[in-house]
């Protein structure tokens, strides 16, 4: 278990994400560092009948390479809610648990989060509920380079890097090809239910 666990916010990440939190004494999520482009921060990739399919949380623009990750605001003049909540009913509709958790998730992506950070961690929460999961998060109150320190997954857990460690395989609305790895926890939670947690 680790003492202290650093990592990104980030938009419905993949299930490497919520086991390290579940494994974790302490929770941290970095608000203060600059805002990383395609990453989890706000994105996220599900299973679709096309294949895999990366979904993206528009936010404003401005300066966004020197602006902390606390003051990204969602670009609302985007129609990305519909958009979203199309395609996880078009990839999860057939799953056997999504007309038990899509409400609530739904719910939440509907409303109008100012900035990113709190979409993330209404979420987040959510997600963890799901799971049974029962920690508190914090939120980190200055920014420290990244360092090579046991806990500190900010920049590890990435569309762009191979997975720190990937979930059990279990059965996915589109995976007659074969598991994919690396997915949304959504695909964990509609797919399995209750059972999700024990795949992580």
């Amino acid at each position: 278990m680790a003492d202290k666990l650093l990592l990104s916010t980030a938009y419905f990440p993949p299930a490497c994400y919520f086991r390290l939190i579940r494994d974790a004494a302490i929770v941290f999520l970095e608000r203060e560092e600059n805002y990383l482009k395609q990453t989890y921060r706000n994105r996220c990739m599900i299973l679709a009948s096309n294949g895999v399919l990366i979904l993206s949380v528009p936010v404003t623009k401005g300066d966004r390479l020197k602006a902390p990750v606390k003051d990204i605001q969602i670009d609302y003049s985007k129609r990305w809610q519909q958009v979203h909540t199309g395609a996880f009913t078009s990839a999860y509709g057939r799953s056997p648990y999504f007309l038990y958790y899509s409400e609530n998730i739904f719910s939440i992506l509907q409303k109008k989060h100012r900035f990113l950070i709190d979409l993330n961690q209404e979420l987040l929460q959510e997600c963890l509920t799901l799971l049974n999961i029962n920690k508190c998060i914090n939120y980190t109150s200055s920014f420290e380079p990244a360092t090579l320190k046991p806990g500190d997954y900010r920049y590890c857990i990435s569309p762009k890097r191979e997975q720190v460690f990937s979930s059990k395989p279990y059965i996915q609305v589109f995976g007659e090809a074969g598991f994919v790895p690396g997915l949304s926890i959504l695909d964990l939670i509609f797919n399995l239910g209750p059972d999700a947690a024990l795949f992580l």
